[in-house]
């Protein structure tokens, strides 16, 4: 017999993932989390909301531009300080 999906509310799948009832339905509109329509209620499978979490991952170095610029005082500094 295969496995029984876990169905989430939109209200649970929000609190899963951190973000607003508002976010949840943009990624689902934007088609980055899969979503199901029974009737008028909108359910998510706590597997793709796993899923998603993964797909959103952050690879290091992702981040340099949130970094202000070094300047070259600083690398001078950082290399005093390691000898």
């Amino acid at each position: 017999m295969a496995d029984r999906a876990e169905w989430l509310s939109t209200k649970e799948a929000s609190a899963r993932l951190g973000v607003t009832l508002r976010s949840l339905y943009r990624f689902i509109d934007a088609g980055q989390l899969p979503a199901y329509k029974f009737g008028r209620v909108i359910r998510v499978k706590s597997s793709d909301v796993e899923s998603f979490i993964d797909s959103c991952r952050i690879a290091p170095g992702d981040l340099e531009h949130l970094y202000p610029p070094r300047r070259s005082g600083d690398e001078e500094a950082e290399a005093g300080a390691v000898t």
